[in-house]
């Protein structure tokens, strides 16, 4: 695997020129360790600090901070308002921003929307699709409205956040909320298919699970939802900041994800769809510049992505998300992808070979990441979590936003493990260490 990984070096990111690869061993990674200061402060109590909770939120990378510093300081303004210098150079730099991102997933810069995160895109596309379903659009919407008889199916496997938005749009409009479910892994159940059926206006998915790592068929469900001529949403939240994704190629209508996952800072996402179809979306927020014209009597609305961006803009987040995108780009997702499978092998391998220890989610790494959720026998999570945190070893505790699945595989809550770019095998040895010691710590028994 680490031969299979040399490559260019990467000027200025960490690497020198006549490194290779496989000279740094087991303290490699992808994103150089020196790129990221964090890492290398200590722990609780002088452990080395081991993070292992990016599937949560990533750590940000030194260029990605420094890039946004010198931005802030020399270059800050109000976008599309002013025709000051500040405030052209600060718009040039936003929409830069927008076409690395819509780049970054193989899509055209008219079709991403900055949000705040994926769960305000989930809750855009939701709240458009209840306003049309109102009256509003005119004809041009009528191909979002949903109502009684109608139906929009999720999965079982999904994250609150694209859950209880189209809970709610069924409450609104008397539709029916219907699930694809899962089987033993954790996977989407391709048998449950037949709850797309002709009265499915919306089928809305995870590509990647945040709790099994599971990745989803997507092209099976696209298929089958576009068969009976529903859109599709992919919460890709799990996916673009470890996979190579090209949205156009997968031929989902929409999709949402957010920066924060993906070394970019918080408080930022993107919300992609086809250009037919946000021309034809009614707005949802309503303000300042998304507007075409204001009269005391009515207003009509801005094209797209301006139509669902009301308000002051994210400026600084969304620049550094497209800074974010440089970093990963100068990466290559290849080389991510590729290294995180190595070490998700590594890790799925030293988990099932530890008494006690229940990986919720598929144990052999095929067609799965770096998420995985773990339940260990007669210790709560907490407690795992808190001990692994006296070495150093950070993760997640929790139901970590997915409830239904935990209660799938018969439990409350677990803890998860999860990687990015910048572990190592030493990050996995260790956290594998410090698991096989957790139970007789806590003094259970085989």
């Amino acid at each position: 695997m680490l031969e299979e990984l040399k490559g260019e070096s990467r000027p200025g990111l960490g690497i020198g020129k006549d490194e290779s690869v496989a000279d740094h061993g087991s303290d490699y990674s992808v994103a150089p360790r020196t790129d990221f200061p964090v890492l290398l402060r200590p722990g609780r109590g002088g452990a080395a600090l081991v993070y292992l909770d990016s599937a949560a939120t990533s750590q940000d990378p030194m260029p990605v901070m420094s890039k946004l510093l010198d931005f802030q300081k020399f270059h800050y303004g109000a976008v599309g308002r002013s025709s000051h210098l500040l405030a052209e150079e600060s718009t040039m730099a936003f929409e830069e921003a927008r076409s690395k991102v819509a780049r970054f997933v193989g899509v055209d810069t008219d079709e991403i929307v900055f949000t705040s995160g994926a769960t305000q895109s989930t809750n855009l596309l939701a709240y458009a699709i209840g306003n049309a379903s109102a009256g509003r659009g005119g004809v041009p919407a009528q191909r979002f409205r949903i109502g009684p008889g109608d139906n929009i199916v999720i999965t079982r496997a999904e994250h609150h956040a694209n859950l209880i938005p189209w809970q709610e749009l069924c409450l609104r409009t008397g539709a029916e909320l219907r699930w694809l479910d899962l089987d033993g892994e954790g996977r989407i159940d391709l048998a449950t298919l037949n709850v797309i059926n002709e009265h499915t206006k919306l089928v809305a998915f995870t590509h990647v699970s945040n709790v099994s790592g599971a990745i989803t068929p997507v092209a099976q469900i696209v298929e089958a939802a576009h068969r009976v001529g529903a859109l599709t949403y992919l919460d890709a939240c799990q996916s673009v900041p470890h996979l190579v994704v090209n949205l156009h190629d997968l031929d989902v209508d929409f999709a949402g994800w957010s920066a924060h996952k993906m070394e970019g800072p918080t408080g930022v996402g993107a919300l992609y769809g086809r250009k037919e179809l946000l021309d034809a979306l009614p707005p949802y927020q309503f303000g300042g510049e998304m507007i075409e014209l204001v009269t005391m009597e009515k207003t009509t609305y801005a094209e797209p992505p301006a139509r669902f961006e009301a308000g002051t803009q994210p400026v600084l987040q969304a620049i550094g998300f497209g800074y974010a995108v440089d970093y990963l780009s100068e990466l290559g997702m290849n080389k991510v992808e590729a290294w995180e499978k190595h070490l998700t092998t590594r890790l799925l391998k030293g988990m099932t070979d530890i008494p006690g220890i229940r990986v919720l989610g598929p144990a052999q790494n095929i067609e799965r990441t770096g998420a995985v959720a773990f339940d260990v026998a007669g210790i709560h999570p907490h407690d795992v979590g808190q001990y692994l945190d006296a070495h150093g070893i950070a993760i997640r505790t929790g139901h970590h936003c997915a409830q239904p699945i935990h209660y799938h595989f018969g439990v409350h809550v677990s803890s998860r493990v999860s990687l990015a770019p910048y572990n190592t095998e030493n990050d996995i040895d260790a956290f594998l260490n410090a698991l096989s010691d957790v139970r007789s710590y806590f003094g259970v028994k085989d």
